[in-house]
């Protein structure tokens, strides 16, 4: 357990982005690689790790059959998630220190009832058999991550329960500090009351910019309720643009560096980088965490001056620095 060894742990970085560079094309499944470029999977695996990753995700975000479903894979989906798994238990298994392999479990790309169709129980089906996948594969932990809806986030909770998996859980607080349909960070530790097992730790990933998840860190970190929780902040690295036909994320690995540590002066145990994050921006996050001197608790305002302007303005009743008034 990194969790009751370490007190910092560094998680990989961006899947999607990186495949990019290696040849993925745009509608092409990240998934399907498992099949045809196996060793472009554990090589990103292997880069990370080389870096200084502590975990790596598998290469089953959109596993699910929701997702393969428009492939006209849906059929596969336990024998991809469980390829996927072997593939990074390899790669962890010949490392000389501990790392731990997270399954990765994303959105269904559905909307629940009564704004769509999908039902609790489709949903903790078409999860369990990913996730049973992943555990057969050797998968330590679940990893449910970008994740906008409470009613998706409890069903892949109660999924990974079924299954007897430990799991972690993040959302993407990308819409004026909420999540896309309507949750703020200061609740995500609500979604998980009456589950019959809690997650090993929670928090955001992905998001708009390193400097928005890094105000959404310190927004749960103040909150009573998820103080006895780790938290998790894996943020994208900068700001995306065009440059062609192709998105470059602005990050580099100094700016990754500065998140870093801003992060764990922020309360987070877990930090790593989504979109855009290369395994030398990780390098760089690494040697931060390794000589990381404890600072004070950041504010909205240090966050800005060292790692740039928020894209997505928090409402004033966001902020954690913020005396809060009873309204009446």
């Amino acid at each position: 357990d990194l969790l009751a060894t370490k007190k910092i742990i560094l998680a990989d970085g961006a899947t999607g982005t990186n495949y990019f560079a290696l040849g993925l094309t745009s509608g092409e499944p990240p998934e399907f690689w498992l099949d045809t470029y196996p060793e472009r999977v554990a090589g990103l695996h292997q880069r990370f790790v080389d870096a200084g990753a502590d975990i790596i995700l598998t290469n089953t975000f959109g596993c699910n059959s929701h997702r393969l479903k428009l492939h006209n894979a849906q059929d596969r989906t336990y024998e991809l998630a469980r390829k996927a798994a072997e593939i990074a238990r390899r790669v962890a298994d010949a490392c000389s220190r501990p790392v731990v392999v997270a399954g990765s479990v994303g959105p269904t790309g559905e909307l629940f009832e009564p704004l769509g169709a999908l039902t609790h129980d489709v949903a903790v089906a078409s999860f369990e058999e990913q996730i049973r996948g992943l555990k057969d594969g050797g998968a330590d932990v679940v990893w449910i991550e970008t994740m906008s809806a409470i009613e998706e986030v409890q069903a892949a909770a109660q999924a990974a329960i079924n299954v007897s998996m430990p799991y972690t859980a993040t959302c993407s607080f990308d819409t004026a500090g909420r999540t896309m349909m309507g949750l703020k960070p200061d609740g995500l530790a609500e979604v998980f009351v009456g589950l019959a097992v809690q997650p090993v730790a929670m928090g955001a990933n992905c998001g708009v910019g390193a400097s928005d998840i890094l105000v959404t860190a310190l927004e749960m970190a103040a909150t009573a309720s998820h103080s006895h929780l780790p938290l998790i902040a894996k943020g994208n690295c900068g700001i995306p643009r065009f440059e062609g036909v192709e998105i470059k994320y602005s990050g580099t690995p100094e700016l990754m560096s500065r998140y870093a540590s801003m992060a764990v002066d922020a309360g987070v145990r877990i930090v790593g980088g989504c979109c855009g994050t290369s395994p030398e921006h990780l390098a760089a996050m690494r040697v931060a965490i390794d000589t990381h001197v404890q600072g004070s608790r950041p504010t909205i305002e240090s966050v800005i001056e060292n790692i740039g302007p928020l894209t997505n303005k928090p409402p004033t009743d966001n902020d954690p620095n913020r005396r809060r008034s009873r309204r009446g």
